[in-house]
Order: structure tokens, then C-alpha cells, then sequence
């Protein structure tokens, strides 16, 4: 996908961020600053990386920067779909573009807790136009679920090619860990209607 002159300008006020600190924490405030902004700008992503599938929600990649340091993604669930508990393994931060989702997140467990149930540390729905941090590499264990009666979809960025690195899933129940890559899902151009 080619950006258009709203979205490029973004991509390189967010290039600019990442090129400027290594502190996730400072990153993450400032990208989210820039974020809400373009959300309450009433920025509207092109059509074809709006739409869900029926059977899993999927990444639509919008920029990925040439030495994969960052990426920057369309997130779309279906009514109903829910993410299995996973881990990012880099910072990340999330804006609800449209829909609303559900966030379950839990305690990061450490290397000396292998083989424990994971501790639930609450529960948030994010609604269209809020911003959140998702994710920092000491603290990114969730599980996301489209909420409402129509499909969520959110603009997410990430401290890395999100769609290729290695991630944790975790089993909630024994603490188990499975390492998955989540890759990247093709936009389908249709002429129906945008969200």
C-alpha cells in the first residue's frame, strides 16, 4: 500500500521518534501523542485494509521501515473474534480506529515462573479514537477481543516488523509457552463499503 500525504507525514513524524531515543517509555508517549492526533484528525484508512475475515483477525502491514525497527499495521477483527494470549516482545502502541475491543491483560511472567497459570491484572474497553500502550518489552502479555456489533479495527504500531519477529502465546491456564510469528495478511480490494 502506498501512503497518502496525511499518512506519509506520520510514518516520517514516527520515524523521526524511533531515530531520536532508544527509551521505549519516551517513544511510546510521543507515538501515541502523534497517533490521537491523527485519530482526532479523522484520518480514514483506505477500504481494503479495513475488512475482517470471517475465520482469524488479520494484520494488514501499512509501513514497515526498511531496517525493521518499526511497524505500522491495520488490525481487524470480526464481531466476536478474540486473539489467543500472546506477547509482543517490543514496545507497541494502539489506537481504535473503529469498533471498540476488549482487553484482557495479564501479569508478564518471569523466567523463574515457568509452568504457572498466568495472573489476570484486569480488563479495559478501548473505544474509537482512544490510544493506548499496548506494550513495552517488560510489560506485553494480552488477549484482544472485538467488542460491539460491528467489525473493530485498529492502527497499531510496533518496535519491530511485527508480522515477522518471534512472539510468545501463552496457555493462561498452565503458564505454557508456544513461539509463533503472526506474518502479514494481504489487503482484497472490493467494492463494498468502507467502515
Amino acid at each position: 500500500m502506498r501512503p497518502d500525504a496525511v499518512l506519509r507525514s506520520f510514518i516520517d513524524d514516527v520515524e523521526f521518534v524511533v531515530g531520536t531515543t532508544d527509551d521505549e517509555q519516551e517513544i511510546t508517549k510521543r507515538v501515541a501523542e502523534r497517533l490521537s492526533a491523527l485519530l482526532a484528525g479523522g484520518y480514514r484508512l483506505p477500504p481494503e485494509v479495513t475488512r475482517p475475515s470471517t475465520e482469524h483477525h488479520v494484520n494488514y502491514p501499512l509501513h514497515i521501515a526498511p531496517d525493521n525497527s518499526w511497524s505500522l499495521a491495520a488490525v481487524v477483527w470480526n464481531v466476536g473474534q478474540r486473539t489467543p494470549v500472546h506477547g509482543h516482545e517490543t514496545w507497541g502502541v494502539v489506537g481504535i480506529y473503529s469498533g471498540a475491543e476488549r482487553e484482557f491483560r495479564y501479569a508478564k511472567p518471569t523466567d523463574a515462573e515457568p509452568g504457572r497459570p498466568l495472573t489476570p491484572v484486569g480488563e479495559h474497553v478501548w473505544q474509537r479514537g482512544e490510544v493506548t500502550v499496548c506494550c513495552t518489552t517488560d510489560d506485553d502479555v494480552h488477549s484482544v477481543a472485538a467488542v460491539g456489533d460491528v467489525p473493530t479495527v485498529g492502527i497499531h504500531l510496533y518496535g519491530a516488523d511485527i508480522g515477522t519477529i518471534e512472539r510468545r502465546r501463552y496457555d493462561p491456564a498452565t503458564g505454557e509457552v508456544q513461539w509463533f510469528a503472526s506474518g502479514w495478511d494481504a489487503p482484497a480490494v472490493d467494492d463494498g463499503d468502507p467502515l
